[in-house]
């Protein structure tokens, strides 16, 4: 289960603003109409330690981590099929019917980068997914 202070930081848009404009974020974009960033200062104390760092981050995202980072291991983790994204995203229920649509519009559009990444999970069952990122991971 995701938790707030662990998984996820929410703060107000103002602070997040603030914080971009600082260059805090290692990346941050607009995606489904929010503000998403992953702070510079954490991945770059857990690399220090010698652990791997996984961001769960949209193909915008990607882009300007591999900008920063070119070592970077990118990985495209995509649904079997449009239907079956489509489908996931109604049986979550977290989402007003149209920020479903528009995460499915966006979909597709991401679903053309993923040339641009190191590699490509099918996420069909999560535990054989998470094998391949694995993998993947390891195949460096």
């Amino acid at each position: 289960m995701e938790k707030e202070g662990v998984h996820y930081f929410f703060i107000p848009e103002r602070e997040f603003i603030e914080r971009r404009d600082r260059g805090e974020f290692l990346e941050w974009a607009q995606v489904h109409g929010n503000l998403y960033g992953t702070p510079r200062k954490i991945v770059d104390g857990l690399l220090a330690e010698g652990k791997d760092v996984i961001l769960e981050i949209d193909v915008q995202g990607a882009a300007e981590v591999k900008s920063v980072m070119p070592d970077a291991r990118l990985i495209f983790i995509e649904a079997p099929s449009m239907q079956i994204l489509e489908q996931r995203l109604r049986k979550r229920s977290t989402e007003r019917e149209d920020v479903q649509a528009r995460r499915i519009s966006d979909a597709y559009d991401e679903l053309r980068k993923k040339g641009s990444f190191d590699g490509v999970v099918v996420n069909v069952e999560v535990e054989q997914a998470v094998k391949e990122v694995l993998a993947l991971m390891d195949s460096r």
